[in-house]
């Protein structure tokens, strides 16, 4: 069994967008900071044994994680051809073809498959609005258990918004993330946003 540690290791070496898009909010998903959100899901006992979905999957970094604490296996969808085929790069050479599924799409197209959960890192809404709520709302359909990331600035409203799909907050986590500079805009080598982790469960 992989520890938290040897987990934010392997996650590390993942390879990541080498074309990040502006207008798809493309930002790697910081291997520290995914190894302690699924270390935490995973010692709720929401990972180990469970069919995952990674919503937006990007380089495919939660799903990956998730894969390697012993998910029965994770379907990955994402939109953007290019990262599609880094992340099966990051699959075949860690041996997870077997438990993994990837499906080329957009969330607002994507006919949901019923899952155990859905771990997503969305686009926060910046440039394309409320693309954040529309992940939010696609990971409702599919799955009762969600982990989603937000930023922290727009919490109190996509908590109003799980609270209308009937879904109860188990945990927040209050993060840092770090922001590369891989635009142009970028001005700053790192830029550090508040970014809220929540646990969500459907409410009985």
């Amino acid at each position: 069994m992989i520890s938290k540690s040897g987990l934010a290791i392997e996650l590390s070496r993942l390879r990541v967008f080498s074309k990040p898009m502006a207008k798809l909010e493309q930002y790697p998903t910081d291997s520290e900071i995914a190894a302690s959100v699924l270390w935490n899901a995973y010692l709720k006992g929401w990972i180990k044994d469970k069919k995952i979905v990674d919503l937006g999957a990007g380089s495919g970094i939660l799903g990956i994680g998730a894969l390697l604490l012993d998910a029965k296996g994770v379907l990955f969808v994402e939109n953007d051809p290019e990262i599609i085929n880094t992340f099966k790069a990051n699959i075949e050479e860690r041996d997870l073809g077997k438990r993994s599924r990837i499906i080329q799409a957009n969330v607002e197209d994507f006919k949901a498959k019923k899952a155990d959960l859905v771990i997503q890192n969305p686009p926060f809404g910046t440039r394309n609005k409320s693309i954040d709520i529309k992940f939010l709302k696609k990971a409702f359909e599919i799955a009762p258990k969600v982990i989603s990331f937000h930023k922290t600035s727009t919490i109190e409203y996509v908590k109003e918004k799980c609270r209308e799909d009937r879904f109860d907050i188990v945990e927040e986590m209050r993060l840092l993330f770090p922001l590369k500079n891989t635009l142009s805009f970028h001005k700053k080598r790192i830029q550090r946003i508040e970014v809220s982790c929540l646990f969500l469960a459907k409410s009985i």
